[in-house]
């Protein structure tokens, strides 16, 4: 299982970040390596990277979408409320898929 496989399996109106991704798939350390794997996949729509934010919610990654508001826009079609840029009720609306998905 690869980034992108883990990132398909986030469910509508659900968020994770780069860090569970990274510790799901063994690498605590490697956020950073998800963070450039989602910046290279905005053009693919089988990749919903607008479900994957910073540890406290914050659409990072907003800039690397075809327009600086279409992250938010794809959020909030599936009802995640969005202010300041922050993902609000984070800790509720959090996926996490070392406790979701079986250990690869």
């Amino acid at each position: 299982m690869d980034v992108y496989d883990v990132v398909r399996l986030i469910p509508e109106g659900r968020v994770t970040s780069y860090g569970a991704i990274a510790n799901y798939l063994g690498s605590k350390q490697s956020s950073r390596m998800v963070g450039w794997a989602m910046n290279a996949s905005h053009n693919k729509e089988d990749i919903p990277a607008h479900r994957v934010v910073n540890r406290i919610g914050l659409l990072t990654g907003k800039n690397h979408f075809e327009t600086s508001d279409k992250m938010k826009l794809l959020l909030e079609r599936e009802g995640i409320v969005i202010y300041e840029d922050r993902v609000v009720d984070f800790e509720r609306l959090f996926w996490d898929p070392s406790i979701e998905l079986e250990i690869p």
